[in-house]
């Protein structure tokens, strides 16, 4: 059996699909499992445990190429090889393709894999209703509300004689990320983190400008938690998003704020032991939520309920406005939606730290 994971991007949407990988090693123990990624974000699957081999697509010349209606030689050379299953490792082309990305770009490339089941979302869940035409089969996941749960219906499909999902998806608390972190990686977090423990993580970052919250509230904040809650911050960032992160660290006043850089596996590995993380719905913060972090997330114009934290002890602090329902604006007229004030951030931090401690006691 060769199965093919086709979830090109972002780093927020492979790690929502790595629980779905796991269920389908756990029942396809024999299977050669492979997964198209764009480069950006295939550094999380490296050495994963379920995956047998990632295959890197550059998204941006797929996109291009379709915009264009002209594919450049190299896209066509990438998408031939799949379909002929001259992958780096030279392995036969797949048995089973599932998209669970729903775009145009990423139904094409399970199409070129010749698999001859094809598996993705219902047309609603699609996010480009078009890619349906590449799909053999569609799976309804309406009825389930984070794309954690959308995706591993996928899987569930993919392991029944049916494409009815069942009720073999495991609960909340048991959802699997197989990232596979060095002893290089906790070796960084070592250096970075020995005059900065306890600590918490702000990751100011977006990716759209209508995600963003503002530097000054995030750096008032850092200022409280050393202040109120012992907490120094380590301010992460992605690229281009560098100057965000020096802006906070300069306007904190209370000299326990700096930023940090790192790749995606040391910030992995710096999630697993930070106390808390805040931020917007980006890749740390899924991150940070498939390491078990305490999160207390700002959203605006997407819906925690789809993309937030699992784990039903984290907060997520947003303003229901009028406007807001199915939102997805990257720019927008009105700021309102992240107008969120500091204090409602802190109180949902004191929260969140206080459960955390319970559960912590509890446990001990």
């Amino acid at each position: 059996m060769r199965i093919l994971i086709v979830k090109l991007s972002s780093i927020g949407d492979v790690v929502h699909t790595l629980p779905a990988a796991s269920l389908l090693r756990k029942h396809f123990s024999d299977a050669r499992i492979s997964w198209v990624v764009d480069p950006r974000a295939s550094a999380l699957l490296e050495n994963s445990p379920v995956i047998d081999e990632v295959i890197q697509l550059n998204t941006r010349t797929l996109r291009k190429g379709l915009l264009n209606g002209s594919p450049n030689s190299e896209l066509k050379a990438q998408l031939q090889k799949l379909r002929n299953g001259t992958t780096s490792n030279g392995f036969a082309r797949s048995d089973i393709a599932i998209d669970f990305q729903g775009l145009i770009k990423s139904g094409l490339v399970a199409f070129s894999s010749g698999a001859s089941r094809r598996i993705g979302f219902c047309a609603k869940d699609l996010r480009e209703r078009a890619s349906q035409m590449f799909l053999t089969e569609q799976v309804d996941t309406t009825q389930r509300t984070h794309v954690i749960e959308k995706n591993l219906a996928l899987a569930q499909a993919a392991i029944d004689s049916t494409v009815q999902p069942q009720n073999d998806i495991p609960p909340v608390d048991r959802y699997e990320f197989p990232i596979r972190i060095s002893d290089d990686d906790e070796k960084f977090v070592d250096a970075a983190v020995r005059t900065s423990n306890p600590f918490a993580i702000i990751n100011p970052g977006g990716g759209w400008p209508t995600k963003l919250w503002p530097t000054e509230r995030y750096a008032e904040l850092a200022d409280w938690l050393w202040n109120d809650c012992r907490l120094a911050t380590l301010v992460t960032f992605g690229p281009g998003e560098e100057p965000l992160a020096l802006a906070i660290a300069s306007q904190a006043r209370s000299g326990k704020v700096r930023s940090q850089a790192s790749t995606l596996k040391q910030f992995v590995a710096l999630a697993r032991r930070a106390a808390l993380f805040v931020g917007g719905d980006t890749g740390p913060l899924h991150l940070a939520a498939a390491s078990g972090t305490p999160i207390v997330s700002l959203f605006g114009p997407t819906s925690p309920d789809r993309n937030g934290p699992f784990d039903p002890r984290d907060i997520s602090v947003g303003r229901d406005l009028w406007c807001r329902s199915d939102c997805h604006r990257r720019s927008c007229w009105h700021w309102e939606c992240m107008d969120i004030s500091v204090n409602d951030v802190k109180q949902a931090v004191l929260r969140r730290l206080a459960d955390q401690k319970r559960h912590t006691e509890k446990a001990d």
